[in-house]
């Protein structure tokens, strides 16, 4: 199956920010975020970044504020290093997938050991 353009577009952009925000960014809020993938719109105008921070929910509002903070210094960047005609505006959300894992997990623990009971 072919890939589509914004496929490829999301591919690249999670990569280069990932590198972004682990080589270069100096914010220690921004430490334990990890870019887990990137949604391009159609039009490939707008971008949702899902990060996800391996921190508490304080911490976790706090490395998303920064990265907010910092779309023009990524969108800079991402011009810089890439070869796209218009990098597209960036907004970077929570990835709560890990979490919901880990609740869904440890429910269906409890209903296990509720069965061998």
């Amino acid at each position: 199956m072919a890939y589509k353009r914004t496929d490829r577009i999301n591919a690249l952009l999670r990569h280069e920010l990932q590198r972004l925000i682990q080589q270069e960014v100096k914010d220690r809020r921004v430490a334990f975020a990890t870019v887990t993938g990137v949604e391009t719109s159609p039009d490939l105008r707008h971008a949702r970044v899902f990060v996800s921070v391996l921190a508490g929910e304080d911490e976790a509002r706090a490395a998303l504020k920064a990265l907010q903070d910092a779309r023009k210094y990524f969108r800079h960047e991402l011009a810089q290093r890439t070869e796209l005609r218009y990098v597209p505006d960036l907004d970077f959300a929570r990835d709560t997938t890990l979490e919901h894992a880990n609740r869904i997990e440890a429910l269906l623990r409890q209903a296990k050991e509720q069965d061998r009971r």
